[in-house]
């Protein structure tokens, strides 16, 4: 076995590695299907240096710092941040390479004051890490706690449908889509995807499964050029597909994958909407999961989404609480932006 595994090359044996660190749901992680056991966000140390931001109060020190990396230009949104092939046998296929999306996402609601940091070379917040390549034009990760409006421009990626039981099932989905990657030279990117159907109540998010009830799991192109659309020719479950440009609302979590982070997120999302009918929902949840199995449960960071757009509706003068929305405060939509 190992050494099969070391025929592969260097670059096959760290694309594995990545590969079953992204792996969210096996037997050596915990699934957990009840919301009320996934955790509060784990929030930056309150000594932590940060520097005054105008548009969002505190910012971490070290995304104003010459080694941070520069915020992505708007028009390049669909390149690399250091032009990156993807191919997992070329130098740097594994180097995470995070870039600023400011004018990609809209901070709106939940923890207004979240912010990540660019840290050696990795997305950060807190305890919580991505310490893989997001695909090409990708906006930022949500901090665990903030609810952002995200744009996501069209991406390539590898997907695995099933039904049945997502604790169960998706097992089933990992690695047909990682022998997919390893044959085509494509290196592992970060999040691995997984999209809901039937499963959560359409108007709660509340777990509410029914018979046809299904699920995608997807491995993400880091570029569209890595391998043609179609069903891969030594698997035809493995489909690759082009998924077109969404809006989200989307939540940070914090906490172990299952579909209990997905209640819960999904819960607060269904929460801000109710109290913004300027928006409404436009398709099915998916949640995003940036770790594996080496991170603790308890700074796991996923991201829980639901497509939306504008429905006409007037957005309302109060917050959940009844009280009057002002500036600053959870609702309050606000660009995310850097001193």
């Amino acid at each position: 076995m190992i050494r099969t595994l070391l025929n592969g090359g260097p670059a096959f044996v760290r694309s594995l590695t990545l590969g079953l660190g992204l792996l969210p749901l096996t037997a050596c992680v915990s699934y957990e299907s009840d919301p009320s056991k996934i955790p509060d966000p784990v929030k930056p140390s309150a000594t932590a240096s940060t520097t005054s931001n105008p548009a969002m109060g505190a910012v971490a020190a070290s995304d104003t710092t010459p080694d941070a990396t520069p915020d992505a230009a708007p028009d390049a949104a669909h390149d690399t941040a250091d032009g990156h092939s993807g191919r997992a046998s070329e130098p740097g296929a594994e180097a995470p390479n995070p870039a600023r999306t400011p004018a990609q996402v809209t901070r709106v609601g939940g923890d207004t004051a979240a912010q990540i940091e660019i840290r050696d070379g990795e997305f950060r917040f807190g305890p919580s890490r991505i310490e893989s390549p997001l695909p090409a034009g990708y906006p930022e990760p949500t901090p665990p706690g903030a609810i952002d409006l995200k744009r996501y421009p069209t991406v390539r990626r590898a997907e695995y449908v099933s039904s049945g039981s997502p604790g169960f099932g998706m097992n089933m989905g990992f690695f047909p889509l990682f022998n997919h990657i390893k044959r085509n030279d494509i290196a592992m990117t970060s999040p691995v995807e997984m999209d809901y159907r039937d499963l959560f109540d359409p108007a709660t998010g509340k777990q509410e499964p029914k018979e046809s009830m299904s699920w995608t799991m997807s491995f993400l192109y880091r570029t569209a050029e890595l391998a043609p659309v179609g069903k891969d020719r030594k698997d035809g479950k493995v489909i690759v597909t082009d998924r077109p440009e969404l809006e989200v609302l989307s939540i940070g979590m914090n906490g172990p994958y299952g579909t209990g982070v997905v209640e819960k997120g999904l819960t607060l999302l269904h929460a801000w909407l109710k109290d913004h009918p300027e928006y409404e929902v436009a398709g099915e949840p998916r949640a995003f999961h940036y770790n594996g199995p080496y991170i603790a449960n308890r700074n796991k960071w996923s991201e829980v989404q639901l497509p939306v757009r504008k429905s006409g509706g007037a957005p309302s003068a109060t917050g959940a609480s009844g009280t009057p929305r002002a500036s600053g405060t959870p609702g309050a939509a606000q660009p995310i932006s850097r001193s």
